[in-house]
């Protein structure tokens, strides 16, 4: 069409006797020769942009999906979570396992670190003589102490012209237990000494000194030493969990109980606190009827770009493969290690999948589950390998992951990379546009030269029959 409207304008032209504008006509023959090639190009890049706009939409909704998902799970509500009526005795936090029902909490005393402190010095600058210090671990009781022969004893060397910062400093490079600092007290500078909780962790410091550069002794320590410089005795914790007395060298106990952590802070002697283990059940219902509605909106837009007729991921293998992953969904066993009669699988939690993939919601079956499993139900929230969580990260990841070409994201590197391609193309096809226009337009140039020459010649020859007409007359 082009071709034919270009030549009809050479024939007026011509026709017409005057001037052809000869760029002009070089730019419309080259334009006529390349349009329908690079108009092929444009159709096929638009729909690589939109092939890649929805399957990048595609991934986006399953992994943001998922890490809702996470977020919410790691909220802790779908899941029985532990409460304390007595927060000043200790704060509770859900152990490893499920837990139902409650505990009573006495707490006597708390474990405590053993702390001593060294006679007063002038400054942190100070010097301490030489020799070595020894740290040996054990129970400290009254005047006595009975080594811990499993804990290693430690001995520091310490240099001639060693400071109290010094020393501090190689006794927390040992990495002991015991740690050191220099306090700047009323009396002056002071070596402090803490170790760990629990009876068994006490210790004691001796000392042998370098002949000619005393000092280390007045460092020493142990329970027959005279003075007020231990100034608190390692003990462990005692507390009574449903009133069976225990005892533990940390004020952090995990799991003492099936799906009970404990950080103890205070006492109650005589007066026990509840902890209490929370009923999930009405958020698991309304995080089950919320995911129910996302996995929709996920199958909508999935629907849109696979329909066979109108889609642009009609026949695109990542969009396939999300679409078998939610297909699947409902009846994966996600928590393999389930026991008899405790929920395995999404569909368990009442998730059904209709005839045209999308989903709803079963409530009398996430009902009954919730009342003859609720340990179970909660086993199934956590972020850990399995459960929703892990279901629907591992669906995210599957079809996500850069090194599969069957995935969404090698869908979209498949698509950008025909695009860069198309894009090359097109600038070949531009440049090959060009450079006939501009041999085009050397050549008419040519001839619009020669056109012009012939018609001077003529407009002569007519003047010169002219004049001899008029002579003869």
């Amino acid at each position: 069409m082009a071709t034919n409207s270009v030549t009809s304008t050479i024939v007026s032209t011509l026709g017409g006797g005057s001037g052809i504008d000869m760029a002009g006509l070089a730019k419309g023959l080259a334009e006529a020769q390349f349009s329908g090639r690079i108009d092929r190009l444009t159709t096929q890049s638009d729909t690589l942009d939109r092939q890649i706009s929805a399957a990048s939409t595609l991934k986006s909704q399953i992994l943001q999906l998922a890490s809702s998902v996470g977020d919410r799970v790691r909220n802790g509500d779908l899941s029985t979570q532990p409460s304390i009526a007595n927060a000043a005795v200790a704060s509770v936090s859900r152990g490893t396992a499920s837990a139902a029902g409650s505990y009573t909490l006495e707490v006597t005393s708390l474990a405590a670190a053993q702390t001593l402190s060294s006679p007063a010095y002038a400054a942190a600058t100070s010097s301490t003589g030489s020799g070595t210090l020894t740290l040996k671990f054990g129970t400290v009781s009254g005047a006595t102490f009975t080594e811990d022969t499993g804990h290693a004893a430690v001995t520091l060397t310490i240099a001639s012209g060693a400071t109290l910062a010094d020393v501090a400093g190689q006794i927390n490079g040992a990495n002991a237990g015991v740690t050191a600092y220099v306090a700047n007290g009323a009396n002056g500078a002071t070596l402090m000494l803490k170790g760990k909780e629990g009876a068994a962790n006490g210790f004691i410091l001796e000392a042998t000194e370098n002949v000619g550069e005393e000092g280390l002794a007045s460092l020493a320590w142990t329970p027959a030493s005279p003075g007020t410089r231990l100034l608190s005795i390692a003990s462990n914790a005692n507390f009574k969990l449903d009133g069976l007395a225990m005892s533990t060298a940390s004020n952090t106990i995990n799991d003492v109980a099936p799906g009970l952590n404990l950080k103890l802070t205070g006492t109650n002697l005589g007066a026990p606190t509840t902890i209490r283990f929370s009923d999930p059940g009405s958020a698991v219902t309304t995080f089950m009827q919320d995911l129910t509605s996302a996995l929709n909106e996920l199958v909508s837009e999935l629907n849109q770009d696979v329909d066979p007729k109108t889609g642009d991921l009609a026949r695109d293998s990542g969009a396939r493969a999300l679409r078998n992953g939610l297909t699947r969904m409902a009846g994966s066993i996600v928590m393999p290690g389930a026991a008899s009669g405790t929920p395995a699988t999404m569909a368990d939690l009442g998730l059904a999948t209709n005839r045209d993939g999308t989903f709803r919601l079963d409530t009398a079956r996430l009902a009954a589950t919730l009342k003859s499993s609720p340990d179970g139900v909660s086993a199934m929230f956590t972020t850990g390998l399995y459960g929703v969580y892990a279901s629907l990260d591992k669906l995210g990841r599957t079809v996500s992951a850069a090194s599969d070409p069957g995935s969404l994201t090698g869908s979209i590197s498949r698509y950008t990379a025909k695009k860069t391609q198309l894009s090359e193309d097109k600038s070949k096809l531009a440049e090959q546009q060009e450079a006939l226009r501009a041999r085009l337009a050397k050549q008419f140039s040519a001839v619009d030269s020669r056109v012009g020459a012939s018609r001077s010649t003529l407009s002569f020859l007519q003047n010169q029959i002219d004049a001899w007409n008029n002579s003869n007359k």
